[in-house]
């Protein structure tokens, strides 16, 4: 037990039999903890690496191993040479105090790592895969360049791993050799390796499966007789035929390969062993930490029922979904197998978060200037999963007031209802102009990703205050115009998070006719496509759009339904309206077309807060009718952060303008805060 620091043992007769009595001498406990001789680090940072308190058990094995503890400590933060010896002073029979002497030394920066051994993979290559690197200037911020013991073990794993995908089976690399440099204030570490023959596959089998399926899972292999053996590619086919089973309701199917070497051939014999399992169903489905969102929200986006098969995509996709709703702050789909009635249980495990939303404050941008606004959303309308919002924006040259609601499954039914109703006024360049106008829109989810709306617009917008020195093509938007117009749309949606895809895609397409009555008489339609594409933890984001709109019935298309590219949200970099057709003036003026590229590399910075870098590259222009379509395009390039906060996804981003223009600046700085939806 680890309580006592003797324990004897006596017998004695008693009443015809036997009598035992242990006899315990208990050890002394720990009344107080202290470090000595600690100078880089405070005793509150040291209390926070050992487990032991005040009132445990002077164990040995206990102190030697928070001993160990605090030695790792250090040896992370660089002091390789640090010691600590445990000090146990008695205070009373019963009592001992504990003092932790601690000798720091200096830190040990790595000045080389040598590989040797190594003949089919080089230096760099091996190098690569290592968490542990030399020393630089930098390393002030990263904290690399120390010598971690942890670190180092897990490194001589990934350079197996390496080996083993490159067709090395026999491989074996040693233990690091660590030398000092004379003053012990820098090391050398060499990591000697023996690569042995590279293997081919020579045959590649399957064993226990049903024979109608063997094409199918010959497809889903990802290595081949006559490549090199990778470790890396069997794992990556042998999940894939595993989810092959568990995607038709073998979910404890299970694959064990065989590999069998030829020391001769220098070649590899793989059978894969398949244990396909029995059929499961569907059992109890469980809304588990929901304390205000109803469970039919929940469960209205599960993809699989109570007697249903199962199915391990439609449990991810079920997992997806519920995420998406952003009503929690943890979602967890926990599948619990009965071996014995050949089904599965799962547990829905939430944690809700705030879903009220109530911002009242300032800002300041080059636009409008000082800006005043005042948000109140509610995203999940009592548990119900309805959406509602106000909204009121008041700046320099601009005011909007807005009201919105939404409900996604209209009368418990997958259709969707939105409401709006705005009023804004803006003061631009050249002219104001001030709309009052609604909405209402129903939309229909079908398939699994596919979803169609259709909605209609009423709009009432007056242009005045025109400057007597604008031009022609301003001074004919003149006057109060009416639209109403509808607009139908289809979207197939199969990204992984709306907030932060990692992978799948969204393509849409909407069309707007205006003349169901009003004054204004136009046709405008845009296609968007954005793709997501995972590498590791980061993501590859392509997105194009292409838009067309034209006046109809020698109706002139309205000055505000034209196509305004340069911003935040089209080409980053370029003020609004920059990438496109201008007046005489040289005020922007939209175009009737438009094309826009956007491609970024995003990457997680600091996974635990959510916050993503990103570097991307825009190109796009608008166009007026005279103009070929798809030339001059205006092309920028920068960087920034994205953080989904807890009070809405939030974007800082610096465009930089690769094809400066006259009158125009070198870059620009936005930044963006919106709620979840």
């Amino acid at each position: 037990m680890g309580y006592f620091e003797d324990v004897i043992v006596e017998v004695e007769p008693y009443e015809g039999g036997l009598k035992v009595i242990y006899t315990v001498k208990e050890k002394p406990t720990i009344v107080k903890i202290n470090f000595s001789g600690n100078k880089e680090f405070d005793d509150d940072k040291l209390r926070k690496q050992v487990t032991i308190t005040p009132g445990a058990i002077a164990d040995a094995t206990l102190i030697q191993h928070n001993v160990s503890a605090l030695r790792a400590f250090y040896e992370s933060e660089g002091y390789w040479l640090s010691n600590i010896v445990p000090i146990v002073k008695e205070i009373s029979d019963d009592e001992v105090s504990l003092t932790f002497l601690i000798e720091e030394a200096d830190k040990v920066k790595i000045k080389d790592i040598e590989i040797a051994g190594n003949s089919a993979l080089s230096d760099g290559d091996i190098k690569d895969v290592m968490k542990t690197k030399t020393w630089w200037i930098f390393s002030i911020f990263t904290s690399s360049g120390y010598y971690k013991k942890s670190v180092m073990k897990n490194d001589i794993e990934r350079i197996k791993d390496l080996y083993y995908d490159n067709g090395f089976l026999n491989v074996v690399v040693s233990d690091p050799e660590i030398s000092l440099t004379p003053d012990k204030k820098k090391m050398t570490i060499k990591i000697r390796i023996s690569e042995g023959p590279r293997y081919q596959i020579s045959e590649i089998k399957f064993r226990g499966h049903k024979p109608s399926d063997e094409p199918y899972l010959k497809e889903l292999l990802e290595i081949e007789p006559g490549e090199v053996f990778s470790r890396t590619k069997l794992r990556e086919s042998i999940k894939k035929i595993t989810e092959f089973y568990s995607e038709r309701g073998y979910a404890m199917a299970s694959v064990e390969p065989e590999i069998i070497p030829d020391k001769k051939s220098k070649e590899v014999h793989i059978i894969l062993n398949i244990d396909e399992g029995d059929l499961y169903r569907i059992g109890r489905i469980e809304v588990i930490g929901n304390t205000k969102t109803k469970d039919k929200v929940i469960r209205r986006e599960m993809r699989l029922d109570e007697g249903d098969i199962f199915n391990s995509k439609l449990l991810k996709r079920s997992y997806e979904r519920i995420n998406n709703l952003n009503f929690f702050e943890t979602v967890d789909l926990v599948p619990k197998p009965d071996v014995k009635e050949k089904k599965i249980d799962i547990d829905i495990k939430v944690k809700e978060k705030a879903t009220g939303f109530l911002s009242i404050g300032g800002g300041y941008s080059t636009v409008d200037k000082f800006v005043a606004l005042i948000d109140l959303t509610q995203a999940n309308l009592f548990g119900t999963g309805r959406y509602i919002k106000l909204r009121g924006e008041f700046g320099g040259r601009s005011t909007y007031y807005e009201v919105a609601y939404r409900d996604p499954w209209f009368m418990d039914k997958p259709l969707s209802l939105n409401l709006s109703a705005y009023r804004t006024t803006r003061d631009y360049i050249a002219y104001d102009r001030k709309s009052t106008g609604g909405t209402i829109g129903f939309g229909k989810r079908f398939a699994e990703f596919w979803s169609s709306s259709i909605s209609y617009k009423y709009e009432r917008v007056t242009i005045s205050n025109i400057d007597e020195d604008a031009s022609q093509f301003v001074k004919d938007q003149e006057g109060t115009n009416i639209t109403s117009s509808i607009t139908p749309a289809i979207a197939r949606d199969s990204r992984d998070s709306f907030l932060n895809p990692h992978e799948g895609s969204r393509n849409a397409l909407y069309v707007t006719y205006a003349g169901l009555g009003g004054t204004n008489y136009f046709i405008k339609g845009v296609f968007d496509s954005a793709w997501f594409f995972p590498i590791g933890e980061t993501t590859i984001a392509a997105r194009g759009r292409i838009g067309y709109a034209s006046g109809l019935f020698n109706h002139k298309l309205p000055l505000y339904e034209r196509f305004y590219v340069g911003g935040l949200y089209t080409v980053r970099g370029l003020g609004f309206g920059d990438a496109g057709p201008k007046d005489e003036n040289g005020d922007p003026i939209g175009g009737t077309r438009e094309l826009i590229l956007n491609l970024e590399y995003i990457f997680p910075l600091i996974s635990e807060l959510r916050l993503n870098g990103v570097i991307f590259f825009d190109a796009g222009r608008a166009y007026d009718t005279s103009e070929d379509f798809g030339r001059d395009l205006r092309y920028t390039t920068g960087a920034g952060l994205r953080w989904i906060s807890p009070l809405g996804p939030i974007r800082i981003e610096y465009g930089y303008n690769l094809d400066r223009r006259d009158g125009e600046d070198s870059g620009k700085i936005e930044f963006s805060f919106g709620g979840y939806f």
